[in-house]
Order: structure tokens, then C-alpha cells, then sequence
């Protein structure tokens, strides 16, 4: 990258900043201190620790972030439920804890406030229909605490979904499935289709009245991973109004990446550790084998292939980007942490992006998403009472 296209990346970021569909930071400070923000605290760098803290957020040029309420697939039931509810406390600490810096946001124009305001607008995504327990009234508790996109599975089957990465049980969605789909549409809550089987993706663009998001996700055209997304499905989007976020994950961006992170996730399990447990500890074991193996690097370029595939196939309206920082151990060498924004910006100066194509890929796009299903949520809830829906 030189000097100039830097700058020129960092300007255009000024004016229209990112808005980045998942951070995982929620989740890491659950496992490293217990939410404790005196413990640690994301006033100071951070670095060597966490991919985020808010320096380097101001760095990047973000100016809202969707943080992930995650909650693990192997938590069930209740579990799931009160892990959520905990991870979404925390998200409503940290925002009171630098109201100078984060702005809580639940709409669109939240976001845009927040812009102005020269705060980081902070929201809120479930990723894992297991969150809700099967129950469309949790569903609906979810949402009145600011949760504004839900994953419809995460890398497990829920019992009315089917994930990317578990063996397809029902066929994409039951109808209850269907059930949460519209519910979600009704309230107001985007549909994220990261972590689905593509069948999902395609019975949710099927029976959804709104926009979908994909929060995390790039083209399985580039990198053929189940986590990516087919071309039949980003060609759908354009027609729904939804919006693809490319995620900066290695083993989803770069084929070399597949093989060897298999094998870094059997290396962690045999130290009994989970393979996306990304604590101090997990991750000298993950240092360790990675001087022993050393791994396939991914780059900014790499995250630009899959940028310039997704417009081609969807069109520049209906990208955006998701990084996934602090949820997975590995990152793009350029694009290390939060901060590194502006080189995959720069990189697409370089391939001659526009600025006008830039600040639809960063802002634009994502705040319009939000508004059309608030848009599509003001006119069926003037006729559509609440589900009573169920499972059984």
C-alpha cells in the first residue's frame, strides 16, 4: 500500500465509516475476565490480547459495530438462553461504561446519530437460533433488549434449521422455522443467513418479507466452504433488498487455509480446549502448532477477491463487510486486528473502486438494510399480531 492510497483510504473512512456486521469481543471478555471492563479495560491497547479495544476502533475508522451476543451451539436449552441474556448485559455495560466513545443504537437513524456525533454506534446480533430456545416470546424479549440481526443457526443444527457445518436434518426449515423467519420480519429483527446450510439461505429468501443480512460471510465461488455464500443465492439479493458481508476469517477466504485449520482444531481438542477458544492459553497452544506448521496467510487482497466476486454476482448495493474479530483465532496479515480497515480499503483503491462504490461497501449499504426492515415491520405489524407459534 502506498502512502497516498492510505490516505486516500483513511479519508474515505472519515466520511463514511465502516460499519462492521460482527465482533465477537462480547464472547472474549466472558472467557478472559468475566465481563470485568476493570480487569480490562478497552480505554487502553489492547493488543496481543484482543483484536479490539477502542483505539484501535477509532483507528480503523468504524463507526458502528453489530456486536455478537454469541452464546457456544453446545450450550442448550435455558443455558443458551441466560448466556445470551449475559452477553447482551454486557454489550449495554460496555456502552455505559464509554458513553463518550459508543453510542447504544437500535435503528437506523441511531446509527446516523451516532455518525454525527462521532461516537461508534454499537448494536447487537444474536448468532445462533439455539438463543431463543425454541420459544418466539424469547424471540420477541431478544429484541425489545436490542438485538437487532439473529444468526438462524451457528455451526450446529438447531431442531427448525439446519447449519453450514452439521450433517442437513430438515431440509433447510421446518415450518416452524418459517414461523421464526416471519416473526423476525414482523419485529423488525434482521434475518442473518451466516452459518446456514445454503438450502436455509434459500427457504428463508423463499418465505422472508424483508432484507437478509449475511453478518460474516464471503463466495463459496472464491473459497469453496460451506460457510460462504453460492452465487444462485447472492444473485437473490439484489431482489430482496438484503446485503453480504465478507468476513476476514482465513479458513473461509482462502482454500490452502481449509486444510490446515482442520487439523489446528484437532490439535486444540486434543488439548482439550475448543477449537474457537481464543483465551491467552488457547491461543499459545494455537502459536505453538503454528510454528510447527506454519500456515497459508491470507491478505487484504485475498478479502478484496471475494469483495470483487460479491459485486460482480449481487452488485455493489448489496455488500458490505463483517471481520469476525476476536471470534477467531487467525486473522489476515494485513488486516490484524480492528485498526486494519483502512489497507482493505486501499487495496480496492488500488483495483480502482470508487469512493462512491467504497462508502456504499462501508456504510451506506448497512444502514439502508436496517431502515428497509424497519420499513417492512411498520406495515405487517399493522396487520400481524405477535406468533403464538410452537415448536411442538
Amino acid at each position: 500500500m502506498t502512502p497516498e492510497l492510505l490516505a486516500r483510504a483513511r479519508a474515505v473512512l472519515r466520511s463514511t465509516p465502516v460499519v462492521d456486521g460482527h465482533n465477537d469481543l462480547p464472547w472474549a471478555m466472558r472467557a478472559q475476565v468475566g465481563y470485568d471492563l476493570d480487569l480490562l479495560d478497552l480505554a487502553e491497547d489492547q493488543s496481543g490480547r484482543l483484536h479490539t479495544d477502542l483505539g484501535r476502533l477509532r483507528a480503523g475508522g468504524v463507526g458502528a459495530q453489530f456486536w455478537s451476543v454469541f452464546v457456544r451451539s453446545d450450550y442448550a436449552g435455558d443455558q443458551a438462553v441466560s448466556a445470551t441474556l449475559e452477553q447482551i448485559d454486557f454489550v449495554r455495560a460496555l456502552t455505559e461504561r464509554y458513553p463518550d466513545r459508543l453510542s447504544l443504537a437500535f435503528t437506523a437513524d441511531d446509527m446516523e446519530r451516532a455518525r454525527a456525533e462521532g461516537r461508534i454506534a454499537s448494536l447487537m446480533g444474536a448468532e445462533g437460533g439455539h438463543s431463543i430456545n425454541c420459544s418466539l416470546a424469547t424471540l420477541r424479549a431478544l429484541y425489545a433488549l436490542g438485538v437487532r440481526y439473529m444468526t438462524l443457526t451457528h455451526n450446529d443444527n438447531v431442531p427448525w434449521a439446519d447449519s453450514a457445518t452439521d450433517e442437513p436434518a430438515v431440509g433447510g426449515l421446518t415450518a416452524f422455522g418459517e414461523e421464526v423467519v416471519r416473526e423476525m420480519n414482523r419485529l423488525g429483527m434482521l434475518v442473518d443467513l451466516s452459518h446456514v446450510h445454503e438450502d436455509t439461505m434459500r427457504a428463508a429468501l423463499r418465505v422472508g418479507e424483508a432484507p437478509v443480512i449475511f453478518s460474516h460471510s464471503s463466495a463459496r465461488a472464491v473459497c469453496d466452504h460451506p460457510r460462504n455464500v453460492p452465487d444462485d443465492v447472492l444473485a437473490q439479493l439484489p431482489a430482496n433488498g438484503g446485503v453480504a458481508m465478507a468476513t476476514f476469517v482465513p479458513k473461509f477466504i482462502l482454500p490452502a487455509a481449509i486444510e490446515w485449520t482442520l487439523t489446528a482444531d484437532e490439535n486444540m481438542r486434543a488439548h482439550d480446549l475448543h477449537p474457537l477458544e481464543t483465551t491467552p492459553a488457547a491461543m499459545e497452544v494455537q502459536r505453538a502448532f503454528e510454528a510447527a506448521h506454519p500456515r497459508p496467510e491470507a491478505t487484504a487482497a485475498t478479502v478484496a477477491d471475494h469483495l470483487d466476486h460479491m459485486r460482480e454476482v449481487a452488485g455493489i448495493d448489496h455488500i458490505g463487510i463483517g471481520g469476525d474479530f476476536d471470534g477467531t483465532a487467525f486473522v489476515p496479515t494485513d488486516l490484524d486486528d480492528v485498526a486494519g480497515y483502512p489497507n482493505l480499503i486501499a487495496e480496492l483503491l488500488h483495483r480502482g473502486w470508487s469512493e462512491a462504490d467504497l462508502a456504499k461497501l462501508t456504510w451506506h449499504n448497512a444502514v439502508r438494510v436496517l431502515r428497509d426492515a424497519e420499513a417492512v415491520a411498520r406495515d405487517l405489524q399493522r396487520t400481524r399480531r405477535p406468533s403464538l407459534a410452537r415448536m411442538d
